[in-house]
């Protein structure tokens, strides 16, 4: 083995008898095309529902509770996928999303949430994980599709138009500080305020 790789390493470091440094320069050239095409074709992959459903943990538990609400079916028929809440859509976002969700593969390869018991014990956690990642981003996903800008206020009720007013439109809060559960069912918020030492 380690002979193999001292010969392998003697012909990369070995200037090319065969090929000229144009032609070496442009195989690179193509095989960085060709892997940035990869890349970016399996970076789309796992940015669809279809595969944040693919796994049982999320289709039996998350994607059941986000059929009966609005932001899977609605009188527009605009539907929001797994991605487009929990996956911001500007590139350099999305790869340090998609860094961070790596370590969710682990959960998923040693069984933390496997069974609905388990998702149950552990749902606080990965709530308050999320919300503290929407907070911490200003809701940038949520404002892929919902703008301040293009908000009627006047068209809302009082209450909503004067929270809107009040913390939305002077940037004390964020979007996921008034709206959690809007997707998911809200844990058992009784356990979160024991854990804040409220």
């Amino acid at each position: 083995m380690f002979g193999f790789l001292r010969r392998t390493w003697g012909v990369i470091k070995r200037p090319s008898v065969h090929y000229s440094l144009g032609a070496l320069t442009m195989g690179g050239f193509l095989m960085g095309i060709v892997f940035w095409g990869g890349f970016n074709t399996a970076l789309e992959v796992t940015n669809t529902e279809a595969f944040c459903t693919s796994c049982h943990e999320m289709s039996d538990n998350v994607f059941e509770e986000l059929k009966p609400t609005i932001h899977y079916s609605n009188r527009s028929g605009v539907r929001a996928t797994c991605p487009d809440c929990h996956v911001p859509h500007e590139w350099t976002n999305k790869i340090a999303r998609k860094i961070q969700a790596s370590k969710e593969v682990w959960g998923k390869l040693f069984g933390t949430i496997n069974t609905r018991e388990k998702f149950l014990e552990h749902r606080l956690r990965l709530a308050q994980n999320e919300w503290s990642r929407l907070e911490a981003n200003d809701s940038l996903e949520c404002r892929n599709c919902h703008s301040s800008e293009s908000m009627d206020i006047t068209r809302q009720s009082p209450r909503a138009s004067e929270a809107h007013e009040r913390f939305l439109f002077t940037g004390e809060k964020t979007c996921i500080n008034c709206h959690k559960g809007i997707a998911h069912e809200l844990p058992n918020l009784g356990e979160a305020a024991l854990i804040n030492g409220h």
